[in-house]
């Protein structure tokens, strides 16, 4: 079974996202995520000031078995992303809910948040 944290939310495509301050969220991949990709071996990050849309494309993970696009849980502006996974990606499989966050959102609607998945809705996608 899958690590979940019962205090994140979850989207369909498999990030998570967790409150900073204010209106700012950091958001990564589950764990769930990371091991169904394997060994993670490069991530293209979105770049700090771009603008990103619920549900499009901001980034892409690619693993020793497939490349997997990444999805905006959120809409707004990216103020941080985690240039760390530059050099080591693979903190995405060891650490997918810490230090392999992957960036920070300052959103436009906060009511975004509560549309996503909470933890027992995400466990029962993934089971």
């Amino acid at each position: 079974m899958s690590n979940i944290p019962a205090d994140l939310r979850y989207t369909k495509e498999h990030e998570w996202v967790r409150a900073s301050s204010g209106k700012n969220f950091h958001v990564g991949i589950t764990d769930y995520a990371q091991s169904a990709l394997g060994d993670i071996v490069y991530i293209q990050l979105p770049k700090v000031g771009d603008s990103v849309t619920q549900g499009k494309v901001c980034g892409e993970v690619e693993s020793t078995k497939s490349v997997s696009e990444i999805y905006a849980p959120l809409t707004g502006k990216i103020i941080a992303v985690n240039s760390s996974l530059d050099s080591a990606p693979e903190v995405l499989n060891t650490d997918p809910y810490g230090a392999g966050w992957i960036f920070e959102v300052e959103v436009n609607d906060d009511a975004e948040v509560g549309a996503l998945l909470t933890s027992v809705d995400y466990q029962s996608l993934v089971s």
